[in-house]
């Protein structure tokens, strides 16, 4: 049986409900190649990674920013991740949206008004239960997005490519660095028959994929401020960009690495925001 390298972190911060250290930890571990993260105990998150080297070269930065969490290296035997996520995976609804895992699907389906999205819970991230993703959704309901192109950044799971697509974005393109993303991202736009996706493997720096009206990206503030200029290239000359993964402290850091973009809208839940930035003159 596979077993997954992964971090065991403890500490009573993370059972604490007004303590910032679960989010936090969160918004640092998308700095490396995590593949998911659990939470075995209250005061417990299991990080899991794809090789060990990875996982061991995150631990002196992890304790160095939690000094007051444990942090034990572990290996996990594969416990089937989606099949233990059935027990107590549901339906999201974001607006008109519904992001449901296919045991929900038909129930999903049944209510009136609603645009289902079908996603396979996975060794990855983008089920819609993040406040990042459920801000993104939210945004690109506001943003209009029928009849406009749309270019999503480290789409992960595809589950924001597959709303955009289902909401009457054409043409819609999906990019992520990593195969194993672009595989489970593959095995989403299966489930979603009515999405029409471009799913590429590639690297923003050496893959550029063109502009579009609309620009997503879902990642963290410190890969938004270090990929600013390449991400601000994909927006056309009246395009809009989505951006979220971010921490409210992070807000004027972010919109000054996007210098040549104004904030249109901006939302926040939890500890999480999610900016709208424009081309001056785009549209409303």
């Amino acid at each position: 049986m596979r077993t997954w390298p992964a971090l065991l972190l403890t500490g009573p911060a993370l059972g604490r409900p007004d303590d910032p250290t679960s989010d936090l930890l969160s918004a640092a571990l998308t700095d490396y190649p995590v593949a998911a993260i659990d939470e075995p105990s209250p005061d417990a998150r299991r990080a899991f990674f794809h090789d060990r080297t990875e996982r061991d070269r995150a631990i002196p930065d992890l304790r160095s920013l939690f000094p007051d969490l444990r942090i034990a290296p572990v290996d996990v035997e594969d416990e089937d991740w989606a099949a233990r996520s059935q027990a107590t995976l549901t339906a999201v609804t974001v607006g008109r949206l519904i992001v449901a895992p296919p045991w929900h699907a038909d129930a999903a389906r049944a209510s009136a008004g609603s645009t289902t999205v079908i996603i396979q819970p996975s060794m990855g991230f983008g089920t819609g239960h993040h406040a990042t993703t459920r801000l993104c959704l939210a945004a690109l309901q506001r943003a209009k997005v029928r009849g406009r192109s749309v270019i999503d950044v480290g789409t992960g799971s595809a589950v924001l490519a597959i709303a955009a697509s289902l909401l009457g974005a054409h043409p819609v393109i999906a990019l992520d660095d990593d195969p194993d993303a672009v595989q489970s991202a593959r095995e989403n736009l299966e489930l979603n028959t009515g999405a029409k996706v471009d799913l590429r493997l590639g690297d923003l720096r050496s893959s550029v994929p063109g502009v579009a009206d609309v620009v997503v990206a879902n990642l963290t503030g410190a890969l938004l401020i270090q990929a600013s200029s390449h991400i601000q290239a994909l927006v056309a000359p009246r395009g809009r960009l989505i951006v979220s993964g971010l921490l409210n402290q992070e807000e004027a850091a972010v919109i000054d690495a996007f210098a040549d973009l104004v904030v249109a809208d901006r939302m926040h839940e939890e500890e999480w925001s999610c900016l709208q930035l424009v081309r001056p003159g785009a549209f409303q």
